[in-house]
């Protein structure tokens, strides 16, 4: 099943041929900063959406007029897994690794969706674009095993982990807001198989420049989910972004991002340096 968002606030099933607004069937408020799916998830009640005479009874939406939105706009934590591909570590010319690393945490307030704009906050500093799989955690999960990991998971979509290249924390150069663009579904992992084994590729305007598959990573899903659980509580709703692999580049202004995942989906979005300072002219920069 492909779960999306259109309208801000409104839940929908894309079966390919045809948008099932399915809001109906989610309880309670569906406009909360969090929206529809997480209000889902958090209830344990996405199986629910399975149900084939609620969505045969649930309105349909003309396709061509969705104009779809980040599936979670406000998850409580975004989970990034730095140096999880072996290549990646290489072109960075840093030997550490995720093994070195450990997970870090993106604000939640820097999600956007499909077809909105990055927004550069430096007009001389490098912002790389970094596309990933994403990990939708489905119910509260702490110290998992990773052969169990998987049950804990709800579906996967489409990440930018977009990220400047300067000396802060991770945390800081890849918080700003517009710098985690997610969409645009959530796919059930039942229709995904395997996430150790998918094809990723991200473009930039038509220059492709990350070309890998998940099977490479060094921390897989179960692994990353294992770990991170021995960490922190994950909650559902929570996304765990699980690394980039080589070929991560600059942004520039009017630049189109594409990131596609195989069997999850394909998430674009712009890019503009509108309003980008110099770095030197940062706050924070001094001491004191």
């Amino acid at each position: 099943m492909r779960l999306g968002v259109f309208d801000g606030s409104r839940l929908a099933v894309s079966t390919g041929t045809e948008v099932i607004d399915v809001t109906g069937l989610v309880p309670g408020p569906v406009d909360t900063p969090q929206g529809p799916l997480h209000q889902l998830l958090e209830q344990g009640r996405c199986h629910e959406l399975a149900d084939e005479e609620a969505l045969r009874a649930a309105p349909r939406v003309d396709s061509e007029k969705v104009v779809w939105s980040a599936p979670l706009p406000q998850p409580h934590k975004i989970i990034g897994a730095p140096a999880n591909y072996r290549a990646h570590v290489a072109e960075m010319n840093n030997p550490n690794t995720i093994a070195e690393w450990g997970v870090f945490l993106k604000a939640n307030s820097s999600v956007i969706g499909p077809g909105e704009l990055v927004r550069l906050p430096y007009s001389d500093l490098r912002t790389d674009q970094e596309g990933e799989l994403g990990v939708v955690i489905g119910r509260r999960a702490r110290n998992v095993s990773r052969e169990e990991a998987l049950d804990y998971v709800f579906g996967y979509t489409c990440v930018l982990d977009i990220t400047i290249r300067s000396t802060e924390d991770r945390s800081t150069r890849k918080s700003f807001d517009t710098f985690t663009p997610i969409g645009p579904f959530v796919v059930t992992k039942d229709e995904v198989g395997d996430p150790d084994d998918l094809e990723l590729r991200c473009w930039v305007n038509d220059e492709l420049r990350q070309h890998s598959r998940t099977s490479l990573m060094i921390y897989s899903v179960p692994r990353l989910i294992e770990y991170a659980s021995s960490v922190m509580t994950l909650l559902p709703g929570d996304v765990i972004a699980t690394g980039t692999p080589e070929g991560v580049g600059p942004l520039a202004d009017g630049d189109r991002v594409t990131v596609e995942v195989e069997k999850v989906g394909r998430l674009e979005v712009g890019v503009t340096a509108d309003h980008a300072l110099p770095y030197a002219s940062r706050l924070g920069r001094e001491a004191g």
